[in-house]
């Protein structure tokens, strides 16, 4: 997949709108937003299942494979804010999780090409987190509380740093901590390793602060 083609933009483009419309949906069908989370949340946690008996029935379980990357956690958080409000986990999927999926939406890392099953499930996966998170805090289910901007940015941090101490131990590259993925992505401006972790880190907290100042209350942080 061209990075942009029109295939690219058309796919960016329906999982835009179909935020889009399910964010409206909720706004102004309060009855709906139960049975929309619900289902979001659903059909997340089954499109994933569906990927580990499809991932691990051709490669085998190994440590380098386990669902530990930062969209894997976040794709759970996201199912588990849909299910159950809980607000620590709508704050880390809202901030982690949307500019997580985001980056990856824009710049794609795929390993099989369009319309391989895994090319199929990159864009569902991470449209859908994008999706749901949008549904619970734009379509007005779940509004975030003051600090929230912290709080995940706090736990991304305690999640990368226990990542780092198991990529050492297992010579993995969860998150990509050990070495930039091999497709051209945002961390390639920021330098060789461990410049570019700096780099993301402030990348990330700058997407953070933006996402943060459309749903912010009024007062305080």
């Amino acid at each position: 997949m061209r990075l942009f083609g029109p295939l690219h933009l058309a796919l960016l483009a329906a999982i835009l709108a179909a935020g889009f419309l399910l964010v409206m949906l909720c706004r102004r069908v309060v009855a709906a937003r139960r049975m929309v989370r619900l289902l979001l949340g659903a059909g997340l946690a089954l499109n994933e299942l569906g990927r580990w008996a499809f991932r691990y029935s051709h490669e085998g379980l190994h440590l380098r494979n386990l669902p530990l990357q930062l969209c894997d956690v976040t794709l759970w958080m996201t199912v588990a804010a849909c299910l159950t409000l809980a607000p620590a986990l709508v704050e880390f999927a809202y901030f982690a999780g949307l500019a997580g999926a985001a980056m990856a939406l824009i710049t794609p890392d795929l390993w099989s090409p369009w319309p391989s099953y895994p090319a199929v499930y990159f864009f569902v996966a991470h449209g859908g987190i994008a999706i749901g998170i949008a549904a619970l805090v734009f379509g007005g289910i779940a509004p975030l509380r003051k600090g929230a901007v912290w709080r995940a940015f706090g736990m991304l941090l305690a999640y990368a740093a226990v990542l780092g101490a198991f990529n050492a131990v297992c010579g993995a590259n969860f998150m990509y901590l050990c070495r930039k993925p091999a497709n051209p992505s945002l961390l390639t401006l920021f330098g060789p390793w461990p410049l570019y972790l700096v780099g993301g880190a402030a990348l990330g907290l700058g997407l953070f602060w933006l996402l943060w100042l459309p749903v912010r209350p009024r007062r305080g942080l």
